[in-house]
């Protein structure tokens, strides 16, 4: 445990506390939204029933990028959509999130990313140019070549971003490597702030472009290092809602002590488990890497803490120091639909 992680305490002793938080956190907006992925994930299922080896599976939705076999190591292919009211609203952070977003589905995946394209419309050519110049603006930040892509602009269109990244892994990280008795361990950045109301957590304010881009190259060190075996950036949907989406590939369950979870000083308990997450992933660890791991971030402004274990059973209990209530349960209720065929 590093100096500057503090502890989150969620104030949930008293007998069911903790199943109304379970509750409310499995009504959040965030986590309903993630089953739309259902439409791409039963396309992905049928292909998988058909894979013969784990590298086809990499290539088909499931991760948080697409993996393919490429010399030594894989090239990574991820795309993310902005919402068109955010779009409309905010082009600014939405052009900036675009990439941002990439950077880190790149980063979960133990890659680095190359470059990005982009596909937008609009009926405003000032906030069409906004949009361009800090996606652009962002690239530099991350160290991505800006490629360009597709623009339209016209009175008659409705407002909408789609931003597509590449990138290269040298060593893969994927939820398909998760076993049972494989540690969990949040790494985040609390060194940032909140962004206005909303629950999203940002953390780049104040860093050079160089460090902001050796940040974000952690997850590939940690690959390259065998210290971990799969990531998940925590994204809309915050801690749990990720989680599910982690389990979801190999059908494991997890208990996860809610009392560790590395938090910023005296949050919102459910602003923080629902918090989007600027630098934020989980990751999964082979037990006996948890202790390099630690020495890993003994120095660093990043807390990397260990907060639960995997294990058969395809649930996820919250713990505390005093109860445990099960959170889902995703051999009755799945999320995403994700997950492999039998092989």
């Amino acid at each position: 445990m590093n100096h500057c992680q503090t502890i989150y305490k969620a104030n949930i002793e008293p007998e069911g506390e903790l199943e109304s938080l379970c509750r409310s956190l499995k009504a959040l907006p965030e986590i309903e939204a993630k089953r739309a992925i259902k439409i791409a994930a039963s396309h992905a299922y049928k292909e998988s029933k058909h894979a013969e080896n784990i590298e086809q599976l990499y290539a088909l939705p499931g991760d948080d990028c697409a993996a393919f076999k490429a010399g030594s190591g894989y090239q990574l292919l991820a795309m993310e959509g902005m919402l068109p009211d955010f779009v409309k609203k905010d082009p600014r952070a939405a052009g900036w999130s675009s990439v941002m977003a990439n950077v880190s589905d790149i980063a979960a995946m133990g890659g680095r990313p190359t470059a990005i394209a982009n596909a937008f419309w609009h009926n405003d050519i000032a906030q069409s140019e906004t949009l361009i110049f800090h996606i652009k603006r962002a690239c530099t930040t991350f160290g991505v070549q800006f490629s360009g892509g597709h623009s339209s602009i016209n009175a008659s269109m409705h407002p909408n971003l789609a931003v597509a990244i590449t990138g290269y892994a040298e060593k893969l990280l994927s939820c398909y490597h998760i076993q049972p008795e494989d540690k969990l361990f949040i790494l985040s950045d609390l060194t940032g702030s909140w962004h206005g109301n909303l629950p999203y957590w940002g953390c780049v304010q104040g860093k050079t472009d160089e460090q902001i881009q050796e940040q974000w190259g952690i997850p590939a060190d940690l690959a390259e290092k065998d210290l971990a075996i799969a990531a998940k950036d925590i994204s809309n949907g915050g801690i749990m809602g990720t989680l599910i989406m982690m389990i979801e590939l190999t059908k494991c369950g997890v208990n996860i002590n809610i009392d560790t979870i590395p938090a910023p000083e005296n949050p919102h308990d459910i602003r923080w488990l629902r918090a989007f997450q600027s630098f934020g992933f989980l990751l999964a660890v082979r037990p006996e890497k948890a202790a390099e791991l630690n020495k890993y971030f003994a120095n660093s402004h990043l807390s990397c803490v260990e907060v639960g274990t995997f294990n058969h059973s395809g649930k996820i209990h919250i713990q505390t120091q005093h109860s445990s209530s099960e959170f889902w349960d995703i051999n009755h209720e799945q999320l995403t639909c994700m997950g492999k065929a039998p092989l």
